[in-house]
């Protein structure tokens, strides 16, 4: 069996620690403004020699007012030239005082481009406080998970590094490969089923087949699971689809396959098989059934809910969740990123359409900034429209944690220890409640994800939402949508949305040319007023849905981890432009279907005035 986490020295009581952590959350919730300005006090003062902020004109000066007033808004391109000369071997302090230890990179699948973003050895800390609240929260709903393991699917990838020698690697990497998590003390919370050198395996195949192989061995004691987005779980079941055999074999024989090569790994594994033909038998009947419905949780009966995130469009993967698990509950627990940790979920067991995060005011000092939606009834826009850069009286508008307002929408900026100032994050989030004195809030999209032809703009959730609209169609064909993506056609005039489907159906019976035709109507029916006044105006083409073989978007995720993306991070991009992922989508379509005529839409004079 796996080793469980180093005792600690003194004797652990879970009982004292949750409550320690409770107490925590109450204490720092209760007092979010104070505890809000130490924490800008504080980065002010510990960097106040930092040349960023010289450059800026603060002084030394570490109250909020001065802050507010002195420092700018600003984006990744306002401070990619300090951070390319801290890539680049420049030793001084650039951004913050104390010494950057790393750069943590984003997963490069929402807007494109890996960025990297500072960060100092105290981080970890940070990071392992926050993992340290979730257990805490969760046993109050979930009691005596102590007694059992989690399975979780987690992974790192190599990291490069800079000019000066610095890492750069993803946050999650950087974390399982330090020793917070490494050497992390006992808890019975942190009991995985996976060794820690089949998370630590740089080869994504080994490490996916050992961490579900110790998973299966160990199916019994398993009370929970999950990765971190839901897309990697779903990818970790497609996988059991396709290898179960050979995983029954190792378990059959407790022989572990020639396939797995790591020398870590193998001895990491081979402590956990033991030859068990009566568990093989079982596992290949259940898997080799027509129907996976509750996979889940046949393979592993004691399961109590899946950890993931289905926030955002994230949730477009529920309905194939609740399809493995018998709708088991669906759990996210945390909201991070790259640039800073943020919160967690205090009501874990809702629906995943109100999950709201708890931002834990030691983490960072966080502003807020309003975002505003053009509601003109003419045109019923409802995109989100942000500017790359603010001006004054715009920068003015930022407020502060306890002073956002309940059902108000915020683009999330941040102040670091780490030496990122008023940086704008990209995530928009909704006022949902608030806990004590600490607002909670909806994750609602990234910002700047959008399809664009002409005058129309449409967002990520707009998207999500008229495809969501348009799969009811193929329920009666036992079918639904796996994966999709999206692409702005511009190469003929006018130019027109196409969307990439890959689809599951269980079935038998085809689905006809016609529903797919309905799919369009239905998502060109469900985007805002001014798509629909660029298509009847023909500045729009019909919409059009590529039907690609299954499997496509795994070689899509293939590609992006062969670019350097974190198998960990990512995350399907809802549009995508890159003419190599084009080349491969359009290399695996098998079917195309364009929207069969315009779909409604009523002029209204009052807010539309033609020159």
């Amino acid at each position: 069996m796996p080793e469980a986490p180093k005792q600690a020295t003194t004797e652990y009581s879970l009982e004292e620690n949750n409550k320690r952590k409770m107490e925590f959350i109450e204490d720092v919730t209760k007092n979010a403004d104070d505890v809000q300005k130490r924490v800008l006090s504080e980065i002010l003062s510990r960097n106040a020699h930092a040349e960023y902020l010289s450059r800026h004109g603060l002084n030394g000066l570490t109250d909020r007012e001065a802050f507010k007033k002195i420092m700018p808004v600003v984006s990744y391109e306002d401070v990619l030239p300090d951070i390319n000369r801290i890539a680049n071997g420049d030793k001084s302090p650039i951004l913050c005082s104390d010494r950057i230890s790393e750069f943590l990179t984003s997963s490069g699948t929402s807007a494109g481009e890996r960025k990297m973003m500072p960060t100092i050895e105290e981080e970890l800390g940070r990071r392992s406080l926050l993992y340290s609240l979730l257990m805490p929260v969760m046993s109050q709903f979930v009691p005596g998970l102590e007694k059992g393991k989690g399975m979780y699917f987690l992974f790192i990838k190599c990291e490069t590094k800079t000019p000066s020698g610095l890492l750069a690697r993803p946050v999650l990497t950087s974390y399982y490969k330090s020793s917070h998590f490494k050497d992390r003390p006992y808890d019975p919370y942190t009991n995985y089923t996976s060794p820690n050198e089949t998370i630590l395996c740089q080869d994504s195949y080994q490490s996916m087949y050992s961490q579900m192989l110790c998973g299966l061995v160990q199916n019994k004691e398993v009370l929970r699971v999950g990765a971190v987005f839901a897309s990697g779980f779903i990818r970790a079941i497609r996988f059991l689809e396709k290898h179960y055999t050979l995983l029954c074999n190792d378990i059959r024989t407790g022989t572990l396959n020639s396939i797995i090569t790591d020398p870590s790994v193998r001895e990491a594994v081979l402590r956990t098989l033991n030859p068990d033909p009566k568990l093989a038998d079982f596992i290949e009947s259940e898997c080799g059934k027509e129907s996976w419905q509750g996979i889940i949780t046949k393979l592993w009966p004691n399961t109590k809910y899946i950890d993931v995130i289905v926030t955002g469009t994230m949730s477009q993967y529920i309905p194939t969740l609740d399809f493995y698990s018998n709708g088991l509950p669906l759990v996210c627990t945390m909201y991070a990123s790259s640039e800073c940790y943020f919160g967690v979920n205090l009501n874990p067991l809702c629906k995943p359409s109100d999950v709201s995060y708890t931002l834990i005011p030691t983490m960072a000092y966080f502003e807020f900034l309003p975002v505003h939606r053009n509601n003109c009834p003419a045109n019923g826009l409802t995109s989100i429209a942000m500017q790359k850069s603010l001006d004054d009286k715009e920068q003015q508008e930022l407020v502060d944690l306890v002073d956002v307002k309940l059902g108000q929408e915020y683009e999330l900026v941040v102040t670091t220890y780490a030496g990122l100032y008023r940086y704008r994050v990209g995530d928009v989030l909704r006022v949902a409640g608030f806990k004590n004195n600490a607002p909670q809030f909806n994750f609602i999209c990234r910002k700047n994800v959008v399809l664009s032809i002409d005058s129309d703009k449409t967002d990520e959730v707009e998207l999500h939402n008229a495809v969501k609209n348009a799969t009811t169609h193929l329920i009666p064909f036992d079918a639904r949508l796996t994966e999709y993506t999206s692409y702005a056609d511009t190469t003929k005039v006018p130019g027109h949305y196409v969307l990439y489907w890959e689809l599951s159906q269980n079935g038998s019976t085809p689905i006809p040319p016609s529903v797919f035709e309905d799919c369009c109507f239905t998502i060109e029916e469900s985007l805002d007023s001014v798509y629909r006044q660029n298509r009847v105006y023909e500045a729009i083409g019909p919409l059009e849905i590529k039907v690609v073989e299954t499997g496509t978007f795994d070689k899509l995720m293939d590609y992006a981890i062969s670019l350097g993306a974190s198998i960990n991070q990512y995350k399907t991009p809802r549009c995508v432009k890159f003419a190599p992922i084009l080349e491969l989508l359009n290399s695996r379509v098998v079917r195309c279907y364009l929207s069969p005529k315009c779909p409604k839409f009523a002029a209204q004079w009052s807010c539309n005035n033609k020159n």
